[in-house]
Order: structure tokens, then sequence, then C-alpha cells
């Protein structure tokens, strides 16, 4: 079984918590996936990836517990199949607007007949050669606007979806928020979204920024959850730590080790 589809299944009323990986950097990821998160989002549509760094960063998630997740950075074929030979198990597809989007998602990564995916006997998906039984990929279609949320059900029952996503950033500024995920407007949309892909037995997720968020997204009917990046964790401890140091004139507290009295340097 694709071991997206099983995280899910195995979940049962415990949402599968994971988080954005944008670092392009194979030791953040590896670090991130000893963390505990169960699942992990490699964005190649916003983060500096080409596809041998897409190799380095799946073999790092490889050495952990979190299940690999990939963004594809467009609906396009060619892409699609660069990403499935490096051994992406399970897609995430962005700016999914309508059935037929899904449906061109989905064949790219199925070879014929069921699909217009090439055969590569030698790549890393096939274990270079160990295995001639072709993966089960997962793919996950990402709504981010309100015309395509409109067409939800239609999207959703594309034979080959594995799970929906919102996704609240894109669908803020296309409500006119920019900014502003949490907007009651954009929040009123996604919790609608969720009920209906309950209705319709498939599995809904999306991504908030903070721990409070994500109980939100829960009690909406999420199934899948996102926190946050791995940069944007990096940043939040890294801002902690500077202010929990820095005084209101602008200077860093400093303690010394030797004495225990405190002496006061000037931030460079």
């Amino acid at each position: 079984m694709n071991t997206f589809r099983h995280l899910l299944k195995a979940a049962g009323s415990h949402p599968p918590i994971g988080t954005w990986i944008t670092s392009a950097s194979p030791i953040v990821a590896e670090a991130v996936g000893h963390a505990g998160f169960d699942w992990g989002l490699v964005d190649m549509e916003h983060a500096p990836l080409d596809y041998m760094d897409l190799v380095h960063l799946l073999q790092a998630i490889g050495n952990t517990k979190m299940t690999p997740v990939v963004r594809v950075p467009a609906n396009e074929t060619v892409a699609v199949k660069r990403v499935l030979d490096a051994g992406a198990p399970t897609l995430m597809f962005p700016l999914v607007e309508s059935a037929e989007d899904a449906r061109r998602a989905v064949a790219s990564t199925r070879h014929a007949p069921h699909g217009v995916r090439s055969m590569a006997t030698l790549s890393r998906a096939t274990r270079y050669g160990a295995t001639s039984s072709a993966p089960a990929v997962g793919v996950i279609v990402e709504l981010e606007t309100p015309q395509a949320l409109a067409q939800l059900e239609d999207i959703a029952q594309v034979q080959g979806v594995d799970a929906v996503f919102v996704g609240p950033a894109d669908l803020s500024a296309q409500l006119g928020h920019a900014g502003q995920p949490m907007h009651p407007e954009v929040m009123r949309l996604m919790g609608d979204a969720a009920q209906r892909c309950r209705r319709l037995g498939i599995p809904v997720g999306t991504v908030g920024a903070s721990p409070d968020v994500v109980t939100q997204f829960r009690a909406m009917g999420f199934n899948f959850i996102a926190v946050a990046s791995d940069l944007g964790l990096l940043m939040r401890g890294a801002q902690a730590v500077v202010q929990s140091l820095r005084t209101p004139d602008g200077e860093l507290h400093v303690h010394s080790l030797s004495s225990g009295t405190r002496t006061e340097a000037t931030a460079a």
C-alpha cells in the first residue's frame, strides 16, 4: 500500500501532523523527520529545489519514520515524470481548478494503459531495476481558489485522487485577504470544504501556522494537517532566543559563566 494512504487509514481519530520542508536542506529534512512529524511536504513549487536535490532530500527523509509527500512545481507531465523517477511516493498537485485538471494529474502518475507516464526501468522508483512492480503513487490535489472549491465534489471524485488539500494562503489572497489565512471568510470556506469532503468520504488536509490553528482545523474535520515549515520553526526559535536576551535599548544580555554576573554587549 502507498505509505501516505496507509498513514491516513491508520490514523483513526488522530489526524497525522506534518510540516513543510522549504529549506532545500537534506540535513534539516532529516532532523525534522527525527523530530516526530508523521509526514513532511517537500516543496518543489516554492523552494529552490532541482531534481538531484530532491533525491538527496528523499534519501535523508528515508532515514526517518516521516512519510514524504512532494509538491510538484506544476501539473505538467514531464515534471511529474522526473519527480516520480526520483522516488517520490506521493505527489501534491498545486492549483487544481477542475475535474479535468485532476484527471490530468492522475494520468501523469500512471503508466499506460491507465495514464501517460513513460517507463523507466532503472530509476530510483524501481530501486534501480531491483523490482519490476510499479509502486503505488498517491495523488493529492490542492484547491486554492473559490472557483476550485465550487467544483470540489467533481474534483474529489475523479478516480485516482486520494485526498484533497485546501491551501489557505492562496485562498485568502483570492478572496482579497492576502496575508490573513485566518480571516473569517477564509475559515468559513475551509470549514465548508472539510465537511463536504467528509460527506464524500475522501480525506482532506490543510496547513496552519501554529498548534492553536491546527487544533481549530482538527475541530473543523480536517484529516491531515501540516504545521508551519522547517524554516518557519527555525526562525521562530531563533527570534525567540534573540528577543529573550535583548534589552529595550537594543543591547543583548550576556551572562558570564565564570562569575555568574551579567555583562552587556551591544548587538552586532
